[in-house]
């Protein structure tokens, strides 16, 4: 601890964003990887750069989840150069006191960013940590005894069953090419038949096309999600047939390996395209910002437990790792049972 409680008396290093030429406490050129733009020492990088290709090939993890634990373990190493007043190494990451990891969080509540956003920030954080623990490289109690920052997770904004039904509709009749209408639809149809996610859909290639019935059995769809982990999730008759009059109308050959969902160059989708598309729908709709593609899923799992589905069956369909996770759509509808309550009853108001 001493070598760390001397370099806070050091001059600040110049991180350029953890890019560029960082130099060392010094100011002589540091021992400084930045391949991957942290601001640690080389040793240290080539450490982050092995627990990112672990988190991709053993856990599975998402582009999206490399992206953002990459962002906050950056930004956590910036903040920590400039608070202990040196480029930090595994001597002290290892030394990182429980007062450093909270002057890190104050400091980004103090720039606006939100407790759900600090907490996955810590998350990403604390899963650095423990996989260099779990390596030998170093042990660190303090960020085990750190607070996750509380924070309450906002209900899901479904669609009314008529506005998810005017959406689907609207869809095919809004593109001025028709075949791309009918993309719009089926996938919106998919994406509300069946909850999935919107990155879920536009993975699927064409030889998982949900069209084709065994005797005497339903359409059902193998759908990888988030961990890679697969589920079977039925398929409505509407769903089917929102999938057949697309590919019959598409002007690409699409077969086996080939993205299911295409754009107009013939390539995979763009998740982005598909939500342009979506915010032109809901503002000649006249429906409210939440309706997104994922509001579909949402609308899916919500419309199935007003319906009278268990619980446990819609967090299978949604790909649930946690029961908690699928209860939130109870409190939709005792939200919504209240509102009705206090709008009708005669005494709500005494």
């Amino acid at each position: 601890m001493a070598g760390v409680e001397a370099a806070r008396g050091r001059p600040r290093p110049s991180l350029g964003a953890g890019l560029g030429h960082p130099q060392d406490a010094e100011g002589q050129p540091g021992d400084v990887a930045v391949v991957l733009g942290f601001s640690a020492t080389a040793e240290v990088q080539a450490a982050l750069a092995d627990w990112q290709r672990w988190l991709r090939s053993e856990r599975g993890a998402s582009r999206h989840t490399l992206t953002a634990y990459r962002t906050d373990v950056s930004q956590f190493l910036d903040f920590l150069t400039v608070h202990l007043g040196q480029i930090p190494g595994f001597e002290e990451l290892g030394d990182a006191r429980l007062s450093d990891f909270r002057a890190w969080l104050a400091q980004r509540a103090g720039i606006g960013i939100g407790a759900s956003s600090r907490a996955r920030s810590l998350a990403g954080v604390r899963n650095l940590f423990r996989w260099l623990d779990r390596g030998g490289r170093l042990h660190n109690p303090a960020i085990g005894l750190l607070r996750t920052p509380k924070a309450r997770r906002p209900l899901p904004r479904p669609l009314t069953i008529v506005d998810a039904a005017s959406l689907l509709d609207q869809a095919e009749t809004g593109p001025d090419t028709p075949w791309v209408g009918k993309r719009d639809r089926a996938l919106l149809t998919l994406l509300y038949g069946c909850g999935l996610r919107i990155d879920e859909a536009l993975s699927l290639n064409r030889n998982q096309a949900p069209i084709v019935a065994c005797e005497g059995q339903g359409v059902s769809l193998v759908v990888t999600g988030k961990g890679r982990n697969q589920r079977m999730v039925p398929v409505l008759p509407a769903v089917v047939i929102a999938l057949k009059d697309y590919l019959s109308a598409c002007p690409f050959s699409l077969a086996g390996d080939d993205p299911l969902f295409v754009g107009v160059r013939g390539g995979r989708l763009n998740p982005g395209v598909a939500q342009r598309a979506l915010r032109v729908l809901r503002s000649e709709l006249g429906l409210p910002d939440s309706a997104t593609p994922h509001a579909l899923r949402h609308s899916f799992a919500t419309h199935l437990l007003v319906d009278g589905a268990d619980l446990r069956a819609i967090q299978e369909l949604l790909g649930h790792a946690s029961l908690a996770t699928t209860q939130r759509y109870t409190d939709i509808d005792a939200e919504r049972m209240l509102a009705v309550y206090d709008q009708a009853h005669p005494r709500s108001h005494i």
